[in-house]
């Protein structure tokens, strides 16, 4: 029977030659949901430390983009990694569902336009229609972030919408309130006509959009004087009707003015002038004045609508001249008309001024959809923007527009509808602020952010200039604000629970929303009959800055869980939310408990366009996320977005290109070293039939430089991990992870792989996979919170490797702790040392790559010149990696570079320097050419150089080292700063040969890899040299004299027989690939090559398991019916047949079961646990998925029990089992008391069955029947068996 310990070996290194990272992150998928993995691992952590993430909550309307897969990202990663450093960390998803965005759907699929229609048809059923859509995504979004491999909790979610959410939002508001920093106000906001309520200061920050307005200035005539004009400049026209009042700077300089052309005169700013002419010569300036010297005065109204507010008493009234500061002299006339109903400043002045009192209601003639209301008779029901041109038509014929124009301008337009909003005075709730500024930027600065600049700039000024919150909409899809109140607003009730709401009315309610709470009264205390509820809801920015609170029930549920963790460890999200939820959040925990709700920030950046415009589905102007996911798999998309300038908090102009490049660039590189490993370590079990098993342990006791180096390189990393982590910056850690797996790949495995193979014997092979397994080991865990899925594909192959045997504990990467860093492997010397040999190795290949002599041509001598010996030390330590990488015979180093003739050379860069010197080009080129080797070292360190009056840079000019001493060869030198290096590019006979010969050797392991060859199969080369196109028979004798010199080193490097075959190979052996090649190394000459596999022994016992072949080529297939067994047994003492492949019989017993039998037979069937024989083991989860096929239900979750009743469990051995019966249930259904489990002493497949023997040496099964008596469409069991090993 086959071992635990050789089940896992062969599971280990089962892997495929070529990776489909979207299909294997969907086999972690079906890992994680067998394990139930992340529920798991909070079960597991339950009783650590716990950590705490608040998730804002997105709508359900719209599907995720890459700002929400970025954001999500970065919370992933991060609680991911709070949790593998010993914390638990509840993550729950949150959903925003009232609100506009909600609405404004239902609004147009409805038709809706304003409040009348939902009167209409009723709240109720408008609310009703609301709550039918506002999950409408969630099931998309839920598959979405889990295919991002994002772990969060769905199940235990928060809604806005849920009754014990909106019972905290009515005990948030009523402490605010009850601390005096709630009023009712009338105040100008920003106000959305095509959603029909006013929006909050930060709402109206989140869409500008360039837009054209007409530009205007109109004529304002002097009671005293009605030939004296004021003139002011607008882009509002639409406001001109309501204008109450005009304002100037009180110490501003203006001038009246005569226009000679019309005689006409005119009052405005000195110094916008200009914006009515273009020369002095015409008008004529009559009078300077003051500002202040304008203020009282009184003018003609431009309609007649309200011209009954004008007051004959000089100090009251409107259609009066005033002052303030806010009036600029940047743009206008230097005269602002003024509007009280549209306009904040035009409110606060004419307040100030006595044009309207505190209380009364204001000149506002425009309703909730943007229509001017039945007051302005002339424009009566036109929408405020289209009556901007019939206005101006009207003053144009009344003689008082003055100039038309139009301005470009950057506009707010509401989020939502995207209509331009209007600023409009309307009656609201709202939080007073202002008045807790102070306490807001005192918070802000106890919080962490990163970036810290978004901190100190962007969030501070916001927080400084903070104006009162308006939470109040007038909508109907939301919390309702609790406050009932008698019609006279005297007495006023603030309702903070559900409980309250029936002691004082009588009504008990599980419904917070407004068709249930509307009509619920209360007695007045007072005598003013019944309180009734205010109309308003929240706004639903309100909701979601309450949600830490919301989300628990707090204060009525999980107080002390809840103030535990109070403040929040960590929250994130994009840039926009520093007007949004991060501000919310703050403005309510300041009034609340006058903390910070949050103690460590990340913000990202904006993801755009490739184009850098805004992403829009309009414009189709991005790639679908789940088109990326499927073609480049979740942690390629992952990685990219965080290894970008939004972990900074800038913008990213999305690229599907560099999606591919982490593919190509990090992810082929780390695999094909994890990969590398497991075939040797596989190749190891070949040669001696030891298993290899790794512990992992503070010293290994390595002896390589490069062991050393790699393990030391490594514990640094995962110190600098933890040490930025525990800063939230994920833009260096990345980068930092991103160079390891370039050190790992391109220098240690590459440096090494002789090594690992075993040339330098198997003590030093052995210390070299111990070494990439522990650093592989270690990376895995490392990379666990960035790329979960890859992490997890490693970790289930290399956990099979160690010391210690698999258990539910330690069954996904993610159930176990990122590791500490073990400082005793840290050797800052070593990691010095190699730093420094890979820049020499970096100067040599740009000089070969200069020369074009590729590394395979040797090269006889190199040579290190610096003045530093610690640096020529370290060379010198490195000097056979040196020298094998660049394939040069001879290291010198030097301290004195003038030794080797060795000197400064200055080139101008004629492109830069021609245009720009134009006739002082050449003498200034003469005069660069001949500065010495002190003046460029100057040079250099400078950074400039004046040469015959002109200023040049290292930019306008080249330096390079230049070699001339007549002993020293065809040297060619290249430099970094102080490090010098000459590479004699002369190479001799011998070495051309030895080049050759590594051609040919990379000629052919190429086209072992193009055949699909393992290092492990056996197989022969056989080769031919032939003429080429342009070749002659010298040519061909020369190589063939070449491979015949070289024929020791080209076998021992492919580790393959390599013999010469005239015209075709010897017979016998099958030829797997050929190819004909020309060579670069000889030119005239080509390579013919077969590789040919070598036939084996077909094994004559059933129970003997051949090694896995390569299946490449076409397999010859021979059909031996070895047996066909069915039950019953046979009589005691008869010798019993088994198939080739281990096998299990799997059977629904009596009782409860909870299993449909969709066949009319009883279920009996065999399932196969390896095939071919000895390969393909079946996993537990794979396992589950057979036998829930065969049951017809592939998604069915089922539970196994042996005959004795005992279930099995996920990380049960099947193999332990074979050629027993198992018994099948639903998971949970039942336990083993209700199943009648009789023990079916049968050790032969339930169903029929025929062995199959290739050619190649596997024995295959072919089940004819599943279950049993129900046939399979085999067809011919002969070409059937020919897709085995497809």
């Amino acid at each position: 029977e086959t071992t635990f310990v050789q089940h896992k070996m062969d599971s280990a290194w089962s892997l495929p030659d070529g990776y489909n990272f979207p299909k294997e992150e969907d086999r972690i998928l079906q890992l994680w949901k067998g394990l139930d993995a992340f529920k798991t691992s909070l079960k597991q952590s339950k009783d650590r430390p716990r950590y705490t993430f608040y998730d804002g909550p997105p709508f359900a309307t719209g599907l995720p983009h890459y700002g929400h897969i970025l954001a999500g990202t970065i919370k992933d990663i991060v609680t991911r990694y709070a949790h593998q450093t010993g914390h638990h960390v509840e993550r729950r998803f949150g959903w925003d569902c009232h609100g506009l965005p909600v609405e404004y759907e239902i609004d147009k699929s409805l038709g809706i336009k304003g409040p009348d229609d939902v009167k209409a048809m009723g709240i109720a059923k408008y609310n009703d229609e609301c709550r039918r859509i506002v999950m409408r995504y969630s099931t998309e979004w839920e598959m979405i972030v889990n295919r991002l491999g994002r772990w969060i909790d769905f199940d235990n979610d928060y809604k806005t919408l849920y009754p014990w959410f909106m019972e905290t939002i009515w005990w948030v508001f009523k402490q605010l309130y009850d601390r005096g920093l709630v009023y009712q106000g009338y105040k100008v906001m920003p106000y959305s006509t095509g959603c029909s309520t006013p929006l909050s200061n930060f709402e109206s920050h989140q869409n500008y959009k360039d837009t054209i307005d007409p530009a205007i200035i109109i004529s304002f005539p002097l009671d005293e004087d009605p030939d004296i004009n004021l003139i002011a400049w607008t882009t509002t026209p639409w406001t001109l009707p309501s204008n109450l009042a005009l304002c100037v700077h009180p110490d501003f300089t203006y001038v009246k003015i005569k226009e000679k052309e019309s005689g006409k005169i005119f009052i405005l700013l000195e110094a916008r002038l200009e914006s009515l002419y273009k020369t002095e010569e015409e008008y004529e300036v009559l009078e300077k004045m003051e500002g202040k010297t304008l203020f009282g005065k009184k003018y003609k109204p431009l309609f007649p609508y309200f011209e009954h507010l004008k007051s004959s008493d000089p100090s009251k009234g409107a259609f009066r001249v005033f002052t303030d500061t806010y009036v600029t002299a940047e743009s206008g006339t230097g005269v602002v008309h003024q509007a009280p109903g549209f306009g904040e400043d035009d409110f606060r002045v004419c307040l100030a001024n006595g044009v309207f009192q505190k209380g009364d209601t204001v000149v506002c003639p425009v309703d909730a959809t943007g229509k001017f209301t039945k007051e302005v008779t002339d424009f009566a029901g036109q929408y405020v923007k289209d009556a901007d041109k019939h206005i101006m038509k009207k003053l144009k014929e009344a003689g008082r527009l003055i100039s038309q124009s139009q301005f470009k301008h950057s506009y707010p337009f509401c989020w939502r509808s995207e209509t331009p909003l209007i600023y409009k005075a309307v009656p609201g709730w709202f939080i007073r602020v202002e008045s807790i500024v102070d306490k807001l930027l005192a918070n802000n600065q106890k919080c962490y952010w990163v970036p810290e600049f978004v901190k100190e700039k962007r969030f501070h000024n916001w927080l400084r200039d903070a104006h009162d919150w308006s939470i109040s909409r007038n909508r109907y899809w939301g919390t309702p604000i609790p406050i009932w109140a008698s019609e006279d607003m005297e007495e006023v009730v603030v309702i903070g629970s559900i409980e309250q709401l029936k002691e004082l009315s009588g009504v008990e309610v599980t419904d917070l929303h407004r068709e249930t709470v509307d009509d619920i009264t209360i007695p007045s205390k007072m005598g003013k009959g019944d309180l009734r509820r205010v109309s308003e809801v929240f706004d639903c920015w309100f909701e979601s800055g309450s949600m830490p609170y919301a989300q628990s029930h707090y204060p009525f549920e999980n107080r002390k869980l809840f103030e535990s963790g109070f403040p929040a460890d960590f929250i994130a999200e994009g840039i926009d939310q520093t007007r949004g939820w991060f501000y919310t959040l703050l403005v309510v925990s300041t009034a609340l408990f006058d903390k910070p709700p949050y103690k460590n920030l990340i913000v990202n950046g904006l993801v755009l366009a490739a184009d850098g415009k805004k992403m829009s589905k309009r414009l189709k102007n991005y790639p679908d996320p789940m088109d990326i996911v499927n073609e480049f798999g979740a942690d390629a998309l992952r990685l990219y977005l965080i290894n970008s300038p939004v972990v900074r908090g800038e913008s990213l102009r999305f690229q599907r290109e560099g999606v591919r490049d982490i593919i190509k660039d990090v992810f082929l590189p780390w695999y094909n070293a994890f990969r590398f490993l497991m075939q040797n370590i596989h190749q190891r079990k070949m040669e001696t039939g030891e298993d290899f098993s790794h512990e992992e342990s503070a010293d290994l006791h390595v002896t390589n430089t490069m062991d050393k180096w790699i393990l030391s390189f490594a514990q640094s990393l995962v110190k600098y991990v933890h040490q930025e982590m525990a800063g939230y910056r994920l833009y260096t850690v990345i980068p930092r992870l991103l160079k390891f797996i370039n050190q790992l790949t391109n220098w240690y495995v590459r440096f090494n792989r002789k090594r690992i193979k075993g040339d330098a014997g198997r003590k030093d092979a052995d210390d070299a996979m111990h070494t990439l397994f522990d650093v592989l080991f270690t990376m895995v865990r490392m990379m666990a919170p960035f790329t979960p899925f890859l992490s997890e594909s490693m970790y289930q192959h290399l956990r099979l490797l160690l010391d210690t045997l698999p258990t539910n504990e330690n069954a996904s990467i993610h159930y176990i702790m990122v590791p500490k860093a073990r400082v005793q492997l840290i050797d800052e010397n070593i990691e010095r040392s190699v730093a420094r040999m890979q820049v020499v190795i970096e100067l040599c290949r740009v000089i070969r790559d200069r020369k074009v002599l590729p590394v395979k041509f040797p090269l006889p001598t190199m040579i290190v010149i610096h003045k530093d010996q610690q640096v020529l030390d370290d060379v010198i330590s490195l000097r056979s990696y040196i020298l094998e990488e660049l394939n040069v015979r001879e290291l010198k180093v030097a301290s004195d570079q003038s030794e080797y003739g060795v000197h400064l050379r200055a080139d101008p860069d004629s492109n830069r320097l021609g245009k720009r010197l134009k006739g002082d080009f050449k003498r200034v080129s003469d005069e660069v050419k001949k500065l010495t080797d002190v003046q460029l070292k100057e040079f250099e360190k400078i950074g400039e150089i004046d040469i015959l009056g002109h200023t040049l840079t290292t930019e306008d000019v080249k330096i390079t080292y230049s070699v001339e001493a007549a002993d020293t060869g065809h040297f060619e030198a290249n430099s970094e700063r102080e490090l010098l290096v000459l590479l004699d590019c002369t190479p001799s006979t011998e070495m051309l040969e030895e080049g050759i010969a590594r051609e040919v050797v990379n000629k052919i392991q190429k086209l072992r890899k193009k055949a699909g060859l393992k290092p492990t199969d056996p197989a022969e080369v056989f080769y031919d040299v032939i003429r080429g196109d342009d070749g002659n028979n010298v040519a061909v004798k020369e190589l063939m004299e070449i491979i015949a010199r070289q024929n020791e080193y080209i076998e021992s490097s492919i580790k393959l027989k390599f013999q010469r075959a005239v015209g075709n190979p010897p017979s016998g052996g099958d030829v797997i690939e050929k190819e004909v090649q020309k060579m670069k190394g000889k030119v005239g000459s080509s390579l013919s090559l077969w590789i040919t596999r070598i036939g084996r022994t077909t094994p004559t016992s059933p129970n003997a398991t051949p090694t896995p072949k390569s299946t490449g080529g076409k397999q010859k297939i021979t059909i031996t019916v070895s047996s066909k067994a069915k039950s019953p047994p046979p009589p005691s003492g008869q010798k019993v047949t088994i198939p080739a492949c281990k096998f299990v019989n799997v059977a629904i017993p009596d009782g409860k079961s909870g299993l449909h039998n969709p066949y009319k037979v009883p279920f009996r069937a065999t399932v196969l646990l390896e095939n071919p024989s000895g390969t393909r083991p079946l996993s537990f989860c794979q396992f589950e998925f057979e036998v829930a096929r065969l049951l017809r239900s592939p998604n069915l979750k089922l539970d196994f029990y042996q005959s004795d009743g005992q279930k099995l469990q996920m990380d049960t051995d099947l193999f332990k089992y074979h050629s027993q019966t198992l018994y099948v249930a639903r998971q949970g259904f039942s336990d083993s008391s209700c199943l009648r489990i009789h023990d079916e002493k049968i050790v032969t497949p339930f169903c029929n069955y025929e062995d199959v023997t290739l050619s190649n040496g596997c024995l295959a099964t072919v089940l004819m029947e599943n279950p049993a008596g129900v046939a399979l469409p085999i067809g011919n069991p002969k070409q059937f068996a020919g897709s085995l090993l497809s």
